[in-house]
């Protein structure tokens, strides 16, 4: 057997979980990032807005 074929394909193999790692955390913090941006949405929509009347928005005309 070839010692370099047996030495580079181990340095492939921990390159290759080494990129694993970094895409997985790359998503990670993609999908955190996400999820914060969607928590400020519902806390955003969820405020009351105090100029306008209490009736507004209490119904949806859906035979439009």
């Amino acid at each position: 057997m070839n010692v370099n074929g047996i030495a580079a394909a181990a340095t492939e193999m921990s390159q290759a979980r080494t990129a694993d790692a970094v895409q997985m955390a790359v998503l990670k913090k993609a999908l955190d990032v996400q999820a914060q941006g969607a928590l400020q949405l519902v806390e955003a929509a969820a405020q009351k807005v105090p100029n306008n009347p209490l009736h507004l928005g209490n119904r949806v005309d859906t035979s439009a």
